[in-house]
């Protein structure tokens, strides 16, 4: 964890909270693109455009969810989150849509 502090110890906080409000929502957005890689190659299963979409896609939503794991080390700092707050916002990275709710409900500094 030491390492993820250190990587983004020059940012600011403002910086840091704009990267993962874009993150939260681009990690949620990704995941209708794809369903409907997934629903797509369900219907070709022997096509060759569906396997090159989902692998594109796929690729794509990997990256934001990595995106999403790394930027939750400062948020966690930034906004205060206690261990409940923080496995919470961890365990939402697995659902769908679920990093939205994070970016609207929980990444507040007004937060009580």
């Amino acid at each position: 964890m030491n390492f993820i502090e250190n990587l983004f110890a020059k940012y600011t906080d403002g910086k840091i909270i704009q990267w993962f409000k874009k993150v939260c929502l681009l990690e949620a957005v990704s995941w209708v693109f794809l369903f409907s890689a997934m629903i797509w190659i369900r219907y070709d299963r022997e096509g060759l455009l569906p396997t090159i979409y989902i692998i594109i896609i796929g690729n794509i939503h990997g990256l934001f969810f990595t995106l999403y794991l790394l930027l939750l080390v400062p948020a966690r700092r930034i906004f205060k989150w206690d261990d409940e707050d923080t496995v919470f916002a961890l365990l939402s990275a697995f659902f769908p849509f679920a990093t939205i709710w994070i970016d609207k409900k929980f990444a507040r500094l007004d937060r009580e």
